[in-house]
């Protein structure tokens, strides 16, 4: 299932929080992207409908298989491009935004040949 650019930032700040604290809420996701609570619910709202995330009684935010999934897929696109672009010489600043936008757009051929290339190369 497609989901726009938006969706996958979500997803994968849900993910990088969750492997930080134990309990994900909304309030941790505004915070961590500077959204306002109103748009984060919003968007989670959009996650849930698309059975990619989950909130239980108390507000805590679960991803369901398919969203973990999903968020991994986004967040190792992230972190690969971002050490590629730094190993070039670029700073870590310009990296991670650059690593941000590309994550998104890039498509599972390409990153899987640069995933192959750099693997052949790290040996």
């Amino acid at each position: 299932m497609d989901i726009h650019e938006s969706g996958e930032m979500y997803l994968e700040t849900i993910y990088v929080l969750s492997q930080r604290m134990s309990n994900v809420r909304s309030i941790d996701v505004a915070a961590e992207m500077g959204y306002s609570k109103p748009s984060v619910s919003r968007g989670l709202g959009i996650l849930k409908k698309r059975g990619l995330a989950t909130t239980d009684p108390a507000g805590n935010i679960s991803l369901t298989e398919e969203g973990l999934a999903q968020a991994k897929k986004i967040y190792e696109r992230h972190t690969i491009l971002t050490a590629i672009f730094m190993e070039l010489g670029v700073d870590e600043k310009t990296a991670t935004d650059d690593a941000c936008r590309i994550e998104h757009y890039i498509s599972d051929t390409t990153f899987k040949a640069i995933k192959n290339h750099l693997a052949k190369y790290k040996k």
